[in-house]
């Protein structure tokens, strides 16, 4: 039995190209004639490094370099956190509690930071930005506050801060917190000051007073006695 239909190849196909071995001749003249580039005087392990070239930043790390000066630059509070993973709603919520009492959320990336901080005064704060970080910033001192909220959240750690120019530990920032008010401290310290000048006025005065108060006895002593009393100006005591 045969198919009805078959295929049927007629003639081989052509091939025009095989490999063929160069000639010895070629062979030695291409060796004779290749180019060797001359060996330099000073090996290259020997010269200096060069500088890495710089490549040009990027705008935008730009852009969020320039708004953390200018949040470093107004605040007066800086507090670093370690963040760990929280539902989105409890950072909403963390966000509304601390603004309400004018603390702000910053979430930066330590590559952008970590230039800015080694060119300010926050410099001993860089040790702290190893991991994910959260920035807690304010215009005034609100640690009380601060402490207050994030006692809710464990999320969030308190790793230490910088208020008023001063570099804090955790434990730092309590003792903070636990101060009066400004008010108060102002008061007490004005009540301290005035309180040694009264007292130093009083010592000096206790003096004068107390020999005022022995003469004013002394004089009345003398009336009550009868003594003899001095005799007027213009009349003589003796014989003519």
């Amino acid at each position: 039995w045969l198919p009805a239909l078959q295929l049927l190849r007629r003639g081989s196909k052509a091939v025009t190209r095989h490999w063929k071995a160069m000639h010895f001749q070629r062979q030695k003249l291409l060796a004779v004639t290749e180019y060797l580039p001359p060996r330099p005087a000073v090996p290259p392990r020997c010269l200096p490094r060069r500088a890495a070239e710089a490549h040009e930043e990027d705008a935008y790390a730009r852009l969020l370099r320039r708004q953390v000066e200018e949040t470093l630059r107004s605040s007066r509070m800086l507090a670093v956190c370690q963040y760990n993973s929280m539902a989105d709603e409890d950072v909403v919520t963390l966000r509304h509690y601390l603004r309400k009492h004018g603390i702000h959320v910053k979430f930066v990336l330590n590559e952008v930071i970590r230039p800015v901080l080694a060119q300010s005064k926050y410099r001993s704060l860089l040790p702290l930005f190893v991991c994910r970080n959260v920035l807690l910033v304010s215009p005034e001192a609100r640690a009380r506050e601060m402490l207050r909220v994030l006692k809710g959240v464990p999320q969030v750690n308190l790793l230490g801060a910088c208020i008023d120019d001063t570099i804090l530990s955790r434990q730092g920032v309590e003792d903070f917190a636990r101060l009066p008010p400004l008010e108060v401290s102002q008061g007490q310290t004005v009540a301290a000051l005035s309180l040694l000048p009264s007292q130093t006025s009083s010592l000096l005065q206790r003096g004068p007073a107390h020999l005022t108060a022995l003469l004013d006895e002394h004089i009345r002593r003398l009336r009550d006695a009868g003594g003899p009393t001095e005799p007027a100006p213009g009349q003589s005591t003796g014989n003519h």
